[in-house]
């Protein structure tokens, strides 16, 4: 049982703070990694997770993306960090929490792409202007401001 399945036996369903973190990756076309999730269900979002005790932030989103996609990274960059009332959620289990999430980007990554089947329906990479409609609105604001402050638009190579 990890971390969070603990806490949960002892506080029920009542309001927590986690931290997680999330890695947008741009490929060598500039295109950026999107994970369609099962839960919410069909959503697309950023690779990440929740952070286990005694994970750094870099941890988290390291260990997450490689659970979730079979990909490793070296250098992080720091997108923000994002918190407050916009961010709680009310799981379908009933659970409640607030996130308190830290984005990061990484330009590259190292092996094949191998999904997680229990927590993703796919991965697939998606340039800028043509990111899916059905997005976790969390995820939507990080990738918004990624592409807006970080993103280098010459890195889109025409095919």
């Amino acid at each position: 049982m990890g971390y969070i399945e603990e806490l949960r036996e002892i506080v029920g369903h009542r309001p927590l703070i986690f931290v997680g973190s999330v890695t947008v990756i741009v490929d060598e076309l500039g295109r950026l990694l999107l994970q369609q999730r099962k839960f919410p269900k069909g959503a697309w979002g950023i690779a990440g997770g929740l952070m286990e005790l005694g994970e750094s932030t870099e941890e988290v989103a390291r260990r997450e993306l490689y659970e979730e996609t079979g990909l490793k990274v070296d250098e992080l960059h720091l997108i923000n960090v994002y918190s407050g009332r916009e961010h709680f959620i009310k799981a379908e289990n009933g659970d409640e929490f607030y996130v308190v999430t830290v984005a990061y980007f990484s330009e590259g990554y190292e092996g094949e792409l191998n999904v997680d089947k229990s927590e993703s329906i796919t991965c697939e990479f998606f340039y800028p202007d043509e990111l899916p409609s059905n997005m976790v609105k969390s995820h939507k604001v990080i990738l918004d401001d990624f592409l807006s402050k970080h993103y280098r638009h010459e890195m889109r190579k025409k095919l």
